[in-house]
């Protein structure tokens, strides 16, 4: 290790048969699942930053420390501090976390080297977007995925904007809508992983990447990461779980194709099945902050169109509104601060929001060219 053992980011460098390297990254704060921290944030960005230029670091592995979770979402509670004691203004350390972490998102997105996503256990929020920007995510049995913001009056974000279009069509409203969990089947549906690999597979993984023949060419170096992964999900295909939403997907076709958010949430949260799938997503979703809705059915409607900078952007400008207007402060306390699981939403139904209100959200808080994140993708 070249860091100290306790910090929150470990960072490794593993010499290759070729003499090439590979940077490898773990998440270390196993007690909360790996959430993501502004502390870890700043420790990934320059360490990226530097072994993207670094020609002797032929591909890039993050990881979470432990067998729970790759990483369970953002460290929410330290902006609930926050928010309770700035109520309604603009607080510097939310929108200071948000921009920081899209930036990252987005560097990792726009790696120009193979970065490989060990997205095993859980993997929520936050660690959606890290997983999505990478060009090789591998999940395995235990991988359990969901964008559950529904639940704390936030919304999809870290990339969703953008990768929640690219899913089947009517997957990504409906997810949105109901922070529906999927495993490791579904998101190789849903096009958010490539790779299956069995979770007692991963030294191994590390091991035939070490073996690789790295060469100067990156669209080269990413087949053969591709060709590693490809073979070794093709020998554990056996072990891969029963697929959820592909086998409801015509179903979530039809429940997603009102004309407006209303009459979308009440096909799915009036719809009766015996599946337990489909039963807790629709409970969660009835269950879930009305302005959340709102804000997934507009953001994918603006978003088709988006590049991906745009995406963040719109997103920071939604995150920074949801912790000044909306409900977000509301869901963290009865989720994780009181642990009620009563939140009071403004709206008592989706039906209550106004369009003025929603607008609101979308409306930037900073002048033209002050956007925090205005030179992503320059």
């Amino acid at each position: 290790m070249t860091d100290a053992q306790t910090t929150v980011v470990q960072f490794e460098e593993r010499t290759t048969e070729c003499g090439k390297r590979l940077g490898i990254a773990r998440l270390n704060s196993e007690k909360s699942l790996n959430a993501l921290s502004l502390d870890m944030i700043q420790l990934l960005q320059p360490k990226l930053d530097e072994w993207a230029g670094d020609d002797d670091i032929a591909a890039v592995w993050l990881e979470g420390a432990g067998e729970k979770a790759f990483c369970a979402g953002g460290d929410i509670v330290a902006m609930y501090k926050a928010m309770r004691d700035q109520p309604g203004e603009l607080v510097d350390e939310v929108a200071d976390f948000f921009s920081q972490e899209y930036r990252l998102d987005y560097t990792i997105h726009s790696f120009p080297k193979p970065f490989i996503v060990w997205a095993d256990g859980i993997v929520m929020g936050g660690g959606m977007g890290l997983m999505n920007g990478a060009s090789h995510r591998i999940v395995t049995e235990r991988s359990l995925l969901a964008m559950p913001e529904v639940t704390i009056g936030l919304y999809p974000d870290v990339g969703a904007t953008h990768f929640l279009n690219q899913m089947p069509a009517g997957c990504g409203l409906f997810l949105g809508l109901t922070g529906a969990h999927m495993n490791a089947s579904d998101a190789q549906f849903l096009h958010l992983a490539d790779h299956f690999v069995a979770s007692e597979r991963k030294q191994q993984v590390l091991d035939a990447l070490s073996a690789i023949q790295w060469g100067e060419t990156a669209s080269l170096n990413q087949q053969k990461v591709s060709d590693v992964l490809q073979q070794l999900g093709n020998e554990d295909a056996k072990l891969r779980p029963a697929g959820q939403v592909e086998a409801q997907h015509d179903l979530i076709k039809q429940l997603t194709a009102g004309d407006d958010v209303v009459s979308v949430v009440e096909a799915i949260t009036t719809h009766e099945s015996d599946d337990k799938w489909l039963s807790r997503a629709s409970k969660t979703l009835a269950n879930g902050c009305p302005m959340t809705a709102h804000l997934v059915w507009n953001q994918l409607h603006l978003g088709k169109d988006l590049s991906l900078p745009d995406c963040f952007r719109l997103e920071l400008t939604l995150s920074v509104k949801c912790a000044t207007r909306g409900d977000f402060a509301e869901g963290i306390r009865a989720l994780l601060i009181d642990k009620d699981k009563q939140p009071k939403w403004q709206h008592a139904s989706v039906a209550d929001v106004s369009a003025e209100e929603v607008d609101a959200f979308f409306t930037s808080p900073w002048q033209q060219g002050e956007h925090p994140l205005a030179d992503l993708g320059a």
